[in-house]
């Protein structure tokens, strides 16, 4: 009866649990997957209340069965509210620190199977388009820059003219503009590189935890099943 109401079913949830961690979280909301998970676990305990049994001086080992399947779904919930937040919050971040980035991107990463990833395709279009316009930029800057020394050298009587004023006026607002698209163009190539590097980060972080997650969820029902079997014998 416990295995086939409680033990089997809890044995589902938490493995619908743990696949939960393939779906990619930029792309579904995985924490209210997980929170609907839990939410329907404890329904489900407190369902089956009646047929646990009745505790005495000691917690029947079904307890803690339990109790653990809800402190793993607890803890992945938590991990996944902490990916999360470090791949939609990482334009906000300072750029990814030197010791980070070589113990989670390059040592953690390979021992994952996931080295340093280069930039994607369209990132690298982006970069480039980016990068173009700022050669360009730089070049209008420098012909205004040209132009304005060439108007600064002509003749005094020029000068005095109302209409070179207004084309160097013209000509400095232009360069001001120039300089501040320039500044602006370097900024958020910093900004992106520094976003993707967190993203990189979270990704290496979330896929440790997995592999951790299958690991210590191995070990503890391996290990209920040998003190469940070691119970039973000596009984």
């Amino acid at each position: 009866m416990y295995v086939v109401n409680l033990l089997i079913p809890s044995c589902f949830l938490i493995t619908v649990d743990l696949f939960s961690f393939l779906l990619p979280p930029q792309a579904v909301d995985r924490s209210s997957f997980k929170m609907t998970l839990i939410l329907g676990y404890t329904v489900f305990l407190l369902i089956m209340n009646d047929l646990l049994p009745i505790t005495g001086n000691t917690i029947p080992l079904i307890n803690v069965f339990f109790s653990l399947c809800l402190a793993l779904m607890v803890a992945s919930l938590l991990e996944t509210i902490f990916i999360t937040n470090l791949l939609y919050s990482s334009t906000t971040f300072s750029p990814v620190p030197r010791w980070i980035r070589v113990l989670v991107l390059k040592i953690l990463g390979r021992l994952v199977c996931m080295p340093l990833k280069k930039e994607s395709g369209i990132q690298f279009v982006s970069s480039f388009t980016i990068t173009n316009h700022l050669i360009h930029l730089q070049g209008v800057h420098h012909i205004a820059k040209s132009m304005l020394t060439s108007k600064d050298s002509e003749a005094p009587e020029q000068r005095g003219s109302l209409n070179n004023n207004k084309a160097l006026e013209e000509l400095r607002s232009l360069g001001r503009v120039l300089q501040a698209l320039r500044l602006q163009v370097e900024q958020q190539l910093v900004v992106n590189q520094s976003s993707e590097e967190w993203v990189q980060v979270g990704f290496v972080v979330d896929h440790l935890l997995f592999i951790l997650y299958i690991l210590f969820i191995s070990v503890s029902f391996i290990t209920i099943i040998i003190v469940w079997v070691q119970s039973n014998n000596t009984s």
